[in-house]
């Protein structure tokens, strides 16, 4: 709309959202930069006691070029694997080891030099700052930032100072367009959600709000405007967005390296593995539809180059077979291949089934291969393990997801900020049919239809609860996705801990952008032996993602109880 032709992602901490940013930037004709704010810890990012190390400072850093981004790879991974407390805290030692490729800005109130300016009053001191990161990032690599907030005085000392140290300096300067929403009528709903981050009500007074200045997102015309009295600030925001420059490619394979014996290749290996498996599976009995089916199917891994990928899998699916661990017979397209049958990956016969390979791989349309994988429940953590170990440890881990927040989810979290009646917001809540959004609802359920007409109070409700439904409103690890990389892992993802048991690791790059940036991602879901409604939508939740309140399903409609009943089998 603006007709920008570049756009920065700098989030606090983390590159959650990096890969679908860049992606999207770049189908819209826009140069995507990529960034982080990161939190610099005031000494060591292992010292971790009291209030000294809880006082961080924000510094953002943008990549330049790809040696950039792989040094904020390492730094975004150390900030939480190392330096977390309170927040993913970096120090100077990791800058003075991953700076290279980064240009540094000064941030917002929360950065060095804005809290020199507004503590020591003393210039000296603030020079000494700015000295001290331009030492490290150099002089054409180091700004200081510029943010237009009239209505906070510390702002208006901080921009006066930056201005004079910038002439007196030579530093340049550069302004900054701080959006934590698209547009300003924005600002409530955002303040809602910071409430639901920091388990907050909107009354409460102790919390963190940014209500009073306008984050959105500011059209270039209001940038100028705003800092009119200091062009040059203007013109270095596009002088830095010329100079990064950062290609991240989504168009290769990249699998894990697999020892083959005898200096074999994948291909002949994997070859040599489904013949010698042919009579096991089909005793005498072996057709020529049966060789020519194999030998089509290994045409097209061939080609496609995924051997290695057939053979990985394959050998942990029958080292967990031969410590007896219970593998699933085969789920989904991997079922239509008659390899996967052969290096005994799935117990299904797509010839007698008359199962399709394309479904699987198909030459036409090449990407990588998809086998679902069902473990034991409580076991499936050995065979984790198992790859671990066979690919190292830092080559293997589990991946994020984010929960997002569905209609009813939304108009009860709202509710619970607001501080209104838990009954209140339920009853509306039940009004929305499943899978339904607030604005579907509002046009099929007339009773929904005629509160949201008549009370002033559910209006509102209903209103903020609109424009945060599907936001993302939480991080938890994907119920079965694990991440193997022919690297160390930090080459390609970002890293954390699990947000549930702060012990495993995973990746930052969630589900689909791990794929696209070809990596090799295989499903382990761990499956109970179930026979209840309760583990259907606990199969439902692992496979999808969707999370059903059994509560909230019509029981007593037989025809919905038979389905959920028999679910277990089908499922």
């Amino acid at each position: 709309e603006f007709k920008m032709n570049s756009l920065a992602l700098t989030d606090h901490g983390v590159m959650y959202g990096i890969i679908e940013f860049y992606q999207k930037c770049l189908s819209a004709n826009i140069k995507p930069i990529i960034g982080l704010e990161a939190y610099v810890a005031p000494s060591s990012r292992h010292d971790k006691q009291g209030k000294i190390d809880k006082d961080y400072n924000h510094l953002i850093l943008l990549a330049e070029n790809n040696i950039g981004y792989q040094n904020l790879l390492k730094l975004t991974t150390l900030a939480h694997l190392e330096g977390f407390y309170y927040k993913p805290r970096i120090d100077w030692e990791l800058l003075e080891k991953y700076h290279e490729g980064l240009i540094a800005m000064t941030a917002c109130l929360g950065g060095a030099v804005p809290k020199a300016i507004l503590r020591e009053n003393n210039i000296e001191k603030v020079k000494e700052v700015i000295n001290k990161h331009l030492n490290l990032f150099g002089k054409d690599n180091f700004f200081l930032e510029l943010q237009y907030n009239p209505n906070t005085p510390e702002q208006q000392i901080v921009n006066k100072t930056l201005i004079q140290l910038s002439q007196e300096m030579s530093v340049p300067l550069v302004c900054s367009n701080d959006a934590h929403y698209l547009n300003p009528e924005d600002a409530e709903a955002q303040d809602i959600l910071l409430c639901l981050q920091t388990k907050k009500k909107q009354t409460d007074t102790d919390r963190m709000t940014m209500l009073g200045e306008d984050y959105s997102f500011t059209s270039p015309e209001k940038m100028a405007n705003n800092f009119k009295d200091v062009p040059e600030a203007i013109a270095n925001t596009q002088k830095i967005a010329d100079r990064c420059n950062v290609t991240i490619d989504l168009n290769k394979t990249l699998l894990p390296h697999f020892e083959v014996p005898d200096n074999k290749s994948t291909d002949e290996y994997l070859k040599e593995l489904c013949l010698a498996n042919l009579n096991k599976r089909y005793g005498d009995n072996i057709t020529d539809e049966i060789t020519k089916r194999l030998d089509y199917e290994l045409e097209v891994i061939i080609k496609t180059g995924f051997a290695s990928y057939f053979l990985i899998v394959q050998d942990f699916v029958n080292w967990a077979k031969n410590k007896n661990i219970i593998v699933g017979p085969g789920r989904g397209s991997a079922a239509g291949s008659i390899v996967s049958y052969l290096l005994n990956i799935t117990n299904i016969d797509p010839i007698k089934f008359e199962l399709i390979f394309e479904r699987f791989l198909n030459p036409e349309r090449i990407s990588m291969p998809d086998i679902d994988l069902d473990f034991a429940d409580t076991r499936r953590d050995e065979v984790i393990d198992y790859v671990s170990n066979k690919y190292g440890a830092d080559h293997v881990a589990q991946i994020i997801t984010f929960g997002t927040m569905a209609a009813r989810a939304a108009l009860r979290d709202v509710g619970r900020v607001l501080d209104l009646p838990y009954t209140y917001c339920d009853k509306m809540a039940k009004l929305i049919p499943m899978f339904s959004t607030l604005s579907e609802a509002l046009k099929s359920v007339d009773e929904l239809k005629e509160i949201y007409d008549n009370d002033p109070q559910a209006k509102n409700l209903i209103e903020y609860a609109k424009k945060l439904e599907g936001v993302a409103r939480h991080a938890s690890t994907h119920a079965c996705g694990v991440l193997i990389t022919p690297e160390p892992l930090d080459n390609f993802v970002p890293l954390q801990y699990s947000t549930s048991d702060n012990e495993s690791i995973i990746s930052q790059y969630s589900l689909h952008p791990v794929e696209d940036l070809g990596l090799l991602k295989m499903d382990f879901l761990g499956l109970k032996n179930l026979s209840s409604i309760e583990t259907t939508l606990e199969i439902i939740k692992k496979t999808t993602g969707l999370e059903i309140d059994i509560n909230e399903i019509p029981l007593d409609d037989p025809k919905t109880y038979q389905l959920l009943k028999k679910g277990h089998t089908t499922g």
